[in-house]
């Protein structure tokens, strides 16, 4: 065996380097992630199937004092999104009425001083950490007039509702990403 041929074979065994390649779209659970300035981990990971080849992906990023949702959808490009879970009972109480009564919530809803317009409703299902197969829920995802801010608001089953408010973020927003310690 020549000194090319040792070469060789460590080159054909290298892998990919775990520091470099790291990206949002490779976050995994475990991973560490610098965003507006704090440290966060993820914690979970998600999917959502909402039919016709159309998913989104969401990450739980918890640090020392919050939680927040990145999701990742792609329609023409790629958008990023964070999210915060709020009260749904901070919402105005007729939301559910409305709901339940005619399987629609009202046209713009009003949340921490903002007024918030339905843009669109889907149904899909949610995948929780990836696996299993799929809790059915539907959502109703609403905007600011700017449309830098978000509402939704999703239902699981037939009375049990959840409420986030986000707003779109860039990849370039979040740095420092580091995977998950080896045990």
């Amino acid at each position: 065996m020549g000194l090319f041929d040792f070469f060789q074979k460590k080159k054909a065994g290298l892998q990919s380097d775990p520091l470099t390649d790291l990206s949002l779209d490779s976050l995994k659970v475990g991973c560490m992630v610098d965003y507006d300035l704090k440290t966060w981990e993820i914690t979970a990971h998600h999917y959502t199937d909402w039919g016709d080849g159309y998913k989104t992906y969401e990450w739980q990023l918890t640090s020392f004092d919050d939680v927040i949702y990145l999701e990742k959808s792609v329609d023409d490009e790629v958008e990023w999104c964070i999210s915060r879970k709020i009260n749904f009972n901070a919402l105005d109480s007729n939301i559910e009425a409305s709901i339940v009564k005619s399987d629609d919530p009202p046209e713009t809803v009003t949340y921490d001083s903002v007024t918030y317009h339905l843009e669109e409703s889907s149904g899909g299902h949610f995948y929780k950490d990836g696996m299993g197969s799929g809790l059915p829920m539907l959502a109703w995802d609403y905007s600011d007039e700017s449309e830098r801010k978000y509402l939704t608001i999703e239902q699981w089953g037939e009375r049990e509702f959840e409420a986030f408010v986000g707003e779109p973020v860039e990849a370039y927003q979040f740095t420092n990403i580091l995977p998950p310690r080896q045990k």
